[in-house]
């Protein structure tokens, strides 16, 4: 038998479930995945150095591929620059919203209302600590308009069909004082993704979505 591939995965913090989900389906990988903290968002000029920390560090491990689960998360192409030097290719897209939706549902999304704030499962399950701590409106609540003056909606792009999370969704969308509105991806946009970074350097790896 061939022996199993080893894969090093570099993966946002945000991603950890999406990511564990379709590595469960690749019995033939040996993968390792690196998180790093969702909220580097907060100041994406720390990603690309942060994230080529982890290749770097492992570059002497052993490793058949790498692979960065990463849209460009606000770094103005200085990721994409690094991992084109180090060959290590990354999930399509600019941010998760457009590879958990995938890129033709994303534009259709943001042509229709330009003017769309978006959450995810993860930022659901975190919508207290992420978007009203992280942001301040538990101590300035006059800063919502600030923030959100210029949204017009909330669409939940949703990984699960928990009615609980779409519960919370929707909270979150009077909170802020927003309309609503529910859009189930599925994790078959992801996978596909996924697969693709790991079939750039792998042996035609399936994944099932």
């Amino acid at each position: 038998m061939p022996e199993r591939r080893r894969v090093l995965v570099v993966a946002c913090g945000a991603l950890v479930r999406e990511v564990r989900a379709v590595l469960a389906q690749l019995p033939d990988l040996d993968v390792d995945v690196e998180y790093l903290p969702a909220n580097l968002h907060n100041r994406p000029e720390r990603i690309t150095g942060a994230v080529c920390s982890l290749l770097d560090g492992a570059a002497d491990r052993g490793y058949d591929s790498m692979a960065v689960a990463y849209g460009d998360c606000g770094t103005g192409g200085l990721l994409d620059a690094a991992l084109a030097e180090r060959g290590v290719p990354r999930l399509v897209g600019a941010h998760c919203y457009e590879f958990l939706a995938g890129g033709a549902v994303f534009a259709q999304l943001q042509d229709a209302e330009l003017g769309t704030f978006y959450l995810t499962d993860y930022l659901v399950r975190n919508f207290d600590a992420l978007i009203i701590g992280g942001l301040g409106l538990d101590r300035h609540p006059e800063l919502r308009d600030l923030y959100f003056g210029h949204y017009r909606r909330v669409v939940h792009l949703a990984q699960s069909d928990s009615p609980e999370l779409a519960a919370a969704a929707r909270a979150a969308a009077e909170r802020l004082g927003l309309a609503y509105e529910h859009r189930r991806t599925g994790m078959a946009p992801f996978a596909a993704g996924l697969e693709q970074i790991l079939e750039d350097h792998g042996d035609g790896v399936r994944v099932m979505a």
